[in-house]
């Protein structure tokens, strides 16, 4: 009987060496090399082709299949994907345990009319069925399949021939051309590969559910995200029932757009205006709360910025902020001192970014120094009014891209009055209802706000 060989592989990149080093020579992390038995010499899998099919053909002799995507009834997922799913792609979708990963994909089983198999690896039937009651919909064309079998599931999959196939999740498949266990990072890549060669090859949109990490990367090789077209990251915190599903990667549109939807008990509910959801509505006039327009890809919609400014209890103020860059807070903090004169060393500074998402955009730069400054003078900024602008190191206010669509947004939502930048070039405020107006510095903010 021969003796099985082993090698290492990086859990980080999948390098693969004889023996076992303390630093990966491919990707430099520390202490990521594990040994595992080396893949086996089998047969091809029975779904795919010979390699003597596969010859050279000019790319202007490729014929066109008709249409390549596949709209689905999901407004957000076809936002985040590009307008549908692209026929033959491999799309992972990534999140934290329990934010509804496997209910997102159910509910895509289930909604849609074409033929799906759901493949699950982590649930019983009747687990599955007792979800998809509580969702509330059927679907006679949903095909459940509890299987961990690569080979078995890909057998099923070619003689059912489906529209769209499931699986969930990725880490759980083993082959047996590989002998490792279920979820390491040979079993991974190797289901990973094959599972790609029969969405490719089939020409069936395949979406893989894979767990995350503690630091939030996808667990597994890291060459699985460069195996996949896409791949989404569905977030949120559990405390609050909002989920956003954004786009890490995407081969075939944006990776700036996110879908967002509200976790009920009958399911995930789409949410067509997040602006009406992210911004309290109250009649109390309070300090230290601003409105923001902002863009997440080509969607723009309002949020609300929080503040808190209070007399340091200890030697050192603290500085913290939930949802916004914590350095960008101490930037602005420091152009408020140092070019306005609004004395902030000696204070604690709270920022939130209310309904638990976290922004990246420089245009709500404006909406925070406002709330601040509205928390620490413990004045409330008139209501209807909200703020879309970077602010510079010497305390300017600068314009920010796709200026048009976030007055419509702001306009839309019944608001009347915007400040913004004054250095906009082409741009005509007479187009809109709305009151516009124009700063070049904070300082002219802080009048026309509060004066």
């Amino acid at each position: 009987m021969s003796k099985n060989k082993s090698a290492f592989f990086c859990q980080s990149c999948g390098h693969e060496t004889p023996k076992w080093l303390g630093k990966c020579p491919g990707c430099s992390s520390w202490n990521s090399f594990v040994e595992e038995i080396k893949q086996k010499k089998g047969s091809i899998a029975p779904f795919s082709k010979s390699a003597t099919d596969a010859k050279p053909i000019v790319l202007q002799d490729i014929k066109e299949q008709g249409k390549q995507k596949r709209v689905l009834q999901d407004t957000e997922l076809n936002r985040v994907l590009g307008g549908g799913v692209v026929l033959g792609s491999l799309i992972l979708v990534g999140g934290d345990p329990g934010i509804g990963k496997s209910t997102l994909m159910l509910q895509l089983a289930i909604k849609e009319n074409f033929k799906v198999l759901y493949v699950s690896g982590e649930e019983s039937e009747n687990q599955i069925k007792m979800r998809a009651e509580r969702i509330g919909i059927s679907n006679e064309n949903c095909h459940i399949l509890t299987e961990t079998n690569l080979e078995s599931i890909l057998t099923h999959a070619s003689q059912l021939q489906p529209e769209i196939l499931v699986i969930d999740s990725i880490q759980t498949l083993h082959s047996s051309q590989v002998e490792s266990a279920a979820g390491s990072v040979s079993q991974v890549r190797e289901s990973a590969a094959c599972l790609l060669r029969y969405a490719k090859e089939s020409h069936v949109p395949t979406f893989l559910i894979g767990h995350i990490t503690k630091d939030g990367s996808i667990a597994g090789p890291k060459v699985l995200e460069h195996m996949v077209d896409t791949v989404l990251q569905f977030e949120g915190d559990r405390n609050y029932v909002y989920r956003l599903l954004r786009t890490i990667k995407n081969r075939f549109g944006s990776t700036n757009e996110i879908g967002i939807y509200e976790m009920s008990g009958t399911g995930l509910r789409i949410v067509e205006n997040p602006s009406e959801i992210l911004v309290t509505n109250t009649d109390s006039e309070l300090s230290g709360i601003s409105i923001s327009s902002t863009l997440e890809g080509l969607r723009p919609f309002l949020i609300e910025i929080q503040a808190l400014v209070s007399s340091a209890a200890y030697g050192t103020p603290q500085r913290s902020s939930t949802g916004f860059d914590a350095k960008r807070l101490n930037m602005l903090l420091a152009v408020l001192e140092k070019r306005c004169g609004f004395k902030l060393g000696a204070k604690d500074v709270f920022l939130n970014i209310a309904g638990g998402i976290k922004v990246d955009d420089p245009g709500v730069d404006l909406a925070v120094t406002m709330a601040v400054l509205s928390s620490n003078a413990n004045l409330p900024i008139p209501p209807g009014i909200a703020f879309s602008a970077e602010v510079g190191l010497s305390g300017e206010i600068r314009p920010v891209n796709r200026i048009d669509q976030r007055i419509a947004e702001v306009e839309k939502l019944g608001y009347n009055k915007i400040i913004i930048s004054e250095n906009i070039k082409g741009f005509d405020p007479s187009n809109y209802k709305i009151d516009i107006v124009q700063c070049t510095k904070i300082d002219q903010v802080v009048k026309a706000v509060f004066s």
